[in-house]
């Protein structure tokens, strides 16, 4: 599954708005459905390969496209079968539907082919398919070697990726303009396949994208351990999620970490720095120390009333902080009021059991993640295989399609610890979440299949040095 990197992500709202301001700009409708249509045909041509190619075009814009593109792979000399849904609606799509001359059938006649192109329903999408219709619909992407989507699969919500209908099929999907929350979320991540991206001549203004691999720079010759950053992980019931999370801000390039626990003197690696704190005074005297750039809190720490002392005291210090894993459990429904009275910078990786139990709100992964930055002041970064990363000024990134062996245990301690090392570094905002999502992911691909959270952390070094 491929996804393109640093692409913009629009809502159905704001493309029909960046489409109306192109057609005030003196395009017409028809130019523009002729680009979408020549940028559909050739990616229809180069999957087809020469063999025949089924068109299903819808009564709407997306079915105006899937005209043109028919009518341009026919003239080609490509083997084309056209399905036409329904009488096109008047204006533009109903102009290319009177272009077409080629062999036309209805979808309940039509019989599967090698490639399938899909513009049966696009961008804006909201109610389920017909049942008869889906039904037919699923048979054709089953006959179908390979399936090409125009804009989006038919059967998705668009700013959701709610499935509506859709079946799962072999193939890509031919975003267009910019990409949609559903070709990155929820169903429509499965949904889509590979994902391309064409540039039809429609600007777009967002301040969300699919994240993209980050810009690193080695230290300079007169860096040294402090101005690479130094970590503070913080020690608790299960000491070996905070070895995790110490190990990776270490290969993730902090230049000092500190593992601060009851007892934190055994495991992990000789350079990595241990203090004993043995109650939540002892730890507010340690987050005062001043050469302190981030500090972890959360892997493993427990749920007890030990637990809840330290995130106390560690709410009431100064410094940069990531939340993870318990700490997120014991915020739980008070996480907004206790995050908003915190001044510094604050990150919070929580998966979707642990966001739920954080924050109310109803809809797609992308609305409710901003809601909750808004709402808290802190950066979040919601975990998952539709991973969205959501800042209080609402930038978001998206990163979708990361391995599937990270669900295993320790991963998100390795996250959190990434997380640190970048935060340390100087960063602010989404930036070092993005970061660290994006090497974590690369990590996971780099690690290969059935590798645990301490094997990740070996091939953080290597994600990193693709960045330099």
């Amino acid at each position: 599954m491929t996804i393109p990197a640093g692409a913009p992500i629009v809502t159905a709202a704001q493309m029909r708005g960046a489409e109306e301001a192109v057609f005030r700009s003196g395009v017409s409708q028809d130019a523009l459905m002729e680009r979408a249509g020549e940028a559909v045909a050739r990616e229809a041509a180069r999957f087809a390969m020469g063999r025949p190619i089924l068109v299903l075009a819808g009564p709407g814009n997306n079915g105006g496209d899937a005209y043109v593109a028919a009518r341009l792979l026919k003239a080609a000399g490509q083997d084309v079968m056209l399905v036409a849904t329904g009488e096109p609606k008047p204006g533009a799509a109903q102009r290319m539907h009177a272009q077409w001359d080629g062999p036309t059938t209805s979808l309940y006649a039509a019989r599967p082919r090698p490639l399938l192109v899909d513009g049966l329903f696009g961008t804006g999408m909201t109610r389920p398919l017909e049942r008869g219709l889906a039904a037919v619909f699923t048979e054709l992407c089953r006959g179908a070697d390979f399936t090409l989507s125009i804009d989006l699969p038919s059967g998705i919500d668009t700013d959701s990726g709610a499935n509506l209908g859709a079946p799962i099929r072999k193939g890509a999907t031919l975003a267009l303009a910019a990409l949609k929350p559903a070709h990155l979320l929820d169903y429509g991540l499965e949904a889509c396949g590979h994902v391309l991206l064409a540039d039809i001549g429609i600007p777009v203004d967002t301040r969300w994208r699919s994240a993209a691999r980050p810009g690193l720079a080695a230290p300079g010759p007169n860096s040294h351990k402090y101005t690479r950053g130094l970590v503070a992980v913080i020690e608790g019931a299960m000491p070996g999620a905070a070895r995790l999370a110490s190990r990776a801000a270490m290969a993730g390039g902090a230049g000092y970490v500190v593992l601060a626990g009851v007892d934190p003197w055994t495991g992990g690696p000789d350079a990595l720095v241990r203090r004993g704190i043995g109650t939540s005074d002892d730890l507010a005297e340690f987050l005062a120390w001043d050469r302190i750039d981030a500090v972890v809190l959360g892997p493993g720490l427990g749920r007890d009333r030990r637990a809840e002392a330290y995130v106390r005291a560690a709410f009431a210090c100064d410094k940069p902080m990531v939340l993870d894993g318990d700490a997120l459990s014991l915020l739980a429904s008070g996480a907004t009021r206790s995050l908003q009275a915190r001044t510094a910078p604050t990150w919070l990786t929580p998966h979707s059991g642990e966001f739920d139990r954080m924050f109310e709100g109803e809809g797609s992964k992308i609305d409710r993640t901003l809601a909750a930055a808004a709402a808290t002041g802190a950066t979040i970064l919601h975990k998952g295989a539709d991973t969205v990363i959501a800042d209080p000024r609402g930038e978001v990134r998206v990163l979708a399609g990361a391995s599937s062996w990270l669900s295993t245990a320790g991963t998100g301690d390795v996250l959190a610890g990434l997380l640190a090392a970048r935060v340390a570094g100087g960063g602010k905002g989404v930036g070092p979440a993005e970061a660290a999502a994006w090497l974590h992911g690369r990590a996971a691909q780099l690690a290969g299949p059935a590798f645990i959270a301490d094997g990740l952390i070996d091939r953080i070094p290597r994600a990193i040095s693709e960045c330099l």
